[in-house]
């Protein structure tokens, strides 16, 4: 794992909202600190409503997690492009984020409960 990088239990139930609807809640959900940047919630797929979410063509690369793949959120306001992300097969070290999709704040609302 990367020093830089620290994945932890998150406490608490999470709650992850858009459109107006409540897409998943979880008692199991991780935190991820890389660096100085905020913490990044990661659900597991088990927990989120994952026919709200569209798979999308977009991809990017982290040199430490590897390759994510992105989704669009279907909400009944319309489509939320690019909303949330999922690291299929991540980097030795990062295994714990398999599974696991994590949201945009700026996109839609993760919140602790």
């Amino acid at each position: 794992m990367a020093d830089h990088i620290k994945i932890r239990p998150a406490g608490g139930t999470w709650v992850v909202r858009a459109g107006g609807a409540v897409l998943g809640e979880s008692a199991d959900a991780l935190e991820l600190v890389e660096g100085d940047m905020a913490p990044v919630i990661y659900f597991p797929r088990g927990d989120i409503a994952m026919a709200f979410l569209d798979a999308s063509d977009t991809r990017s690369t982290c040199p430490y997690k590897g390759e994510a793949r992105y989704y669009h959120i279907e909400a009944k306001s319309g489509r939320i492009a690019d909303a949330a992300w999922s690291y299929e097969a991540p980097k030795p070290g990062m295994e714990q984020i398999a599974g696991h999709v994590a949201f945009y704040p700026a996109k839609v609302a993760v919140e602790q409960l």
